[in-house]
């Protein structure tokens, strides 16, 4: 079998480390073309979506009325879901209670920012603490999986719990800070598969786990996307996407007005997902996270193609500081640099080699899209 030749397109910057991805007669990526044809036509970041996302905030404000809160934020600490704090507060007028799930690995960076602004836009905050010994048996069992999502654990922990809470304490609105302008272009399913296929999990954590996971928050692909919204009427809203959102400027705004703290990349509030995303990934399968952050910010008319190309010459990680990083990932899991250095070396694997539930994704996609309530999405 022939090797793919390797080819950048000459509209972004993905290329042919995504196998999948296939390009047009000008050398267009079908990410750049699944974005002007699906997402950018139907997509009002105007005075249309500032009116609907008006409308919709208007509405929570009346079905809050009389109680402590209206809806909930789920907050990282990173721009997107920062900024949307700010925005639901002061230009929505909303009451939101600000949620924030700890998985053990928070940057001192994520925790000043979280409190920069929940404290001066005088907010309550509630934060759910994740059983820190299942958390890092679970961690461990990704990396001996030998997947490159093996950051799972840690995201399928954060909106299990949100869901969970919402559900339990019977809140209708979720606010998110999901977003097509930074966002349109998603990680190919070969770099980052779902992180809420629960049944994949389950198996990996049974091959290579140690411990029962009793307390850690499992959820499944039905019971979010079908029992909790159209039995239990919990509704998810990404506001972001009904407005003009510009990274750079949005985060001067909230280093300027809230004393934020930048991050030298999306997701780095997050110790482990800068490990992760900058070196891991890199260095262990080839996958550089960058190019699908960069080619949204150049689709959406942020970053110049040529910006990223000069800015993707560099690693993502710092040479200087990466033997620290690492054995500080080494140590937080209770295992040493060597062992960690082990599955560092050890044969890939895909999320194929476990048990998985990608028929659901697929036909939930399918169906998704024929309703128009989906654009664009893994692939």
């Amino acid at each position: 079998m022939r090797e793919k030749k390797y080819q950048t397109c000459s509209n972004c910057v993905m290329d042919t480390t995504d196998s999948k991805i296939q390009f047009d007669e000008k050398g267009v990526c079908d990410h750049c073309n699944t974005f002007y044809k699906d997402i950018e036509p139907n997509w009002n970041p105007n005075d249309k979506g500032w009116a609907e996302i008006s409308k919709i905030a208007d509405d929570i404000k009346k079905e809050g009325k009389g109680k402590d809160f209206d809806c909930i934020i789920g907050m990282s600490g990173g721009i997107d879901s920062s900024y949307l704090v700010y925005l639901a507060k002061v230009k929505l007028g909303l009451r939101p209670l600000v949620f924030h799930v700890d998985a053990g690995w928070n940057s001192q960076q994520a925790v000043h920012n979280i409190e920069q602004i929940v404290d001066r836009l005088e907010l309550d905050l509630y934060t759910e603490v994740i059983d820190w010994e299942e958390m890092k048996d679970l961690q461990l069992s990704f990396f001996k999986a030998g997947v490159s999502h093996t950051d799972t654990p840690q995201d399928h922990s954060f909106f299990a719990t949100m869901y969970k809470f919402a559900a339990k304490h019977k809140i209708k609105h979720i606010l998110t800070g999901g977003n097509y302008s930074t966002e349109c272009i998603r990680n190919p399913l070969e770099w980052m598969y779902f992180q809420s296929d629960a049944r994949q999990i389950k198996d990996i954590q049974k091959k290579f786990g140690t411990k029962k996971l009793k307390n850690y928050p499992l959820t499944n692909i039905l019971w979010h996307k079908i029992y909790l919204p159209y039995i239990k009427g919990i509704k998810l809203y990404k506001p972001l996407d009904f407005m003009p959102y510009d990274k750079e400027e949005a985060t001067q705004f909230l280093v300027d007005n809230f004393g934020y703290q930048r991050y030298a990349q999306k997701h780095f509030e997050s110790r482990f997902t800068r490990f992760y995303e900058a070196f891991w990934l890199y260095k262990k399968f080839g996958y550089d996270t960058r190019k699908v952050q960069y080619s949204s910010l150049i689709v959406t008319g942020q970053m110049t193609r040529e910006e990223a190309l000069e800015r993707l010459k560099t690693p993502a990680y710092d040479p200087e500081t990466i033997d620290d990083d690492f054995n500080y990932i080494a140590n937080k899991l209770g295992i040493s640099s060597k062992e960690l250095q082990g599955y560092l070396d050890a044969p890939n694997k895909t999320y194929k080699d476990y048990k998985n539930q990608q028929y659901l994704y697929d036909l939930g996609a399918k169906v998704m899209r024929k309703l128009g309530l989906e654009k664009g999405g893994k692939r």
